[in-house]
């Protein structure tokens, strides 16, 4: 069951994006409850994935969605029509 704050980050993933700019567009400021509410549920369903999967904490790392994270972004548009 995908969470309202895992479907807002989906919502706001666009190509490849670094967890700063993922955090600012979802409007969270404090860095560990995004990471526990956002970006550790959506990385552990499978939704999103790291371009950097071997370093999670490089600078170069960014998060992009896979198809199972496109396919439930669908979904839930579908749903909200």
């Amino acid at each position: 069951m995908v969470t309202a704050e895992v479907a807002r980050l989906l919502g706001v993933l666009e190509g490849e994006q670094q967890r700063s700019r993922l955090q600012h567009l979802v409007g969270i400021k404090h860095d560990e409850h995004f990471r526990r509410a956002y970006l550790l549920p959506a990385l552990g369903m499978g939704l999103i994935e790291m371009t950097v999967p071997g370093k999670p904490t490089s600078r170069l790392q960014r998060y992009r969605l896979t198809e199972k994270g496109a396919a439930c972004l669908d979904a839930i548009h579908r749903k909200h029509k």
